[in-house]
């Protein structure tokens, strides 16, 4: 029977750049890295990275861009790095942060494992699939760039995050990149010793995006998380028109004149929420 599993021989001038970037610490890396490591001219660094694909030995995450495959992998040859390093990478140097579903994972808001890699950035990017994993970039713009934290990943890579209030709010926004409303409701009440509630609303009405508002103070009022005098707050900014409490799901339900909001999630569904 043939043998297809490629084999993993490195040479020495492999070697050489293998070893450089373990001892940066660094696994993921551009052409440039391997002209400045190795000395050699750029046809010759890109003809050596082929070769180290070709052998299983790094992987491409986009032209330019690879990720060294770890030993422990073995003959393995398909490998897309730590998600959220990637995502870093991918994004090229641009404003961003680690946003929605996956930023609900970082901050423990979440029970099931989340299978695709949301990042908000000013930078325009198409979706793309790296060896299983997703990765999908929402665009905001730049005078959306605040409620933003450091979170270390490793001991040497720390990526850009939406703290906890600006989790909850993108959530509120964009119920779809989060699992539906009732998944941020639930990110919400796990967290709701954590969150301050104060910062939540001023980045709502930072925001000025009136479903956020709109959702925000149903939850926080329907779990007794704020309040009166913050009610009447973001009650005194909304408009006549009524939004969906969860846009994922069809245009059903009875309205709600406090809040303009069709509930096409029932109050008991997320009710029962609380003893979860």
């Amino acid at each position: 029977m043939k043998d297809n599993t490629r084999s993993k021989t490195v040479g020495p001038q492999t070697a050489l750049l293998i070893a450089a970037l373990y001892d940066r610490a660094q696994t993921i890396f551009a052409n440039s890295d391997v002209r400045a490591i190795t000395g050699l001219e750029a046809s010759s660094a890109r003809s050596l990275v082929r070769k180290a694909e070709a052998r299983g030995l790094v992987t491409r995450l986009k032209p330019g861009l690879f990720v060294l495959v770890p030993p422990e992998l073995g003959s393995a040859a398909e490998f897309s790095g730590n998600p959220y390093l990637t995502a870093r990478a991918i994004i090229d140097g641009a404003e961003y942060y680690i946003s929605h579903a996956s930023a609900m994972e970082l901050h423990r808001m979440v029970t099931q494992p989340q299978f695709t890699m949301y990042t908000s950035t000013p930078k325009r990017l198409r979706a793309r699939t790296i060896h299983g994993t997703a990765f999908r970039f929402v665009f905001v713009q730049p005078e959306q760039l605040f409620g933003v934290a450091t979170h270390w990943i490793t001991k040497q890579d720390a990526v850009r995050i939406s703290d906890l209030e600006r989790t909850l709010v993108d959530g509120l926004r964009q119920p779809e990149y989060c699992g539906g409303i009732a998944e941020v409701a639930k990110g919400l009440w796990m967290r709701r010793h954590d969150l301050n509630t104060g910062r939540a609303i001023e980045y709502a009405l930072r925001l000025r995006v009136g479903s956020v508002i709109r959702r925000l103070g149903y939850l926080l009022e329907l779990y007794r998380l704020a309040p009166e005098t913050d009610s009447r707050r973001l009650r005194s900014v909304l408009t006549a028109t009524y939004s969906l409490l969860d846009p994922v799901l069809p245009s059903e339900g009875p309205r709600m004149a406090r809040w303009r909001l069709r509930l096409n999630v029932s109050p008991e569904e997320l009710e029962a929420i609380r003893s979860t």
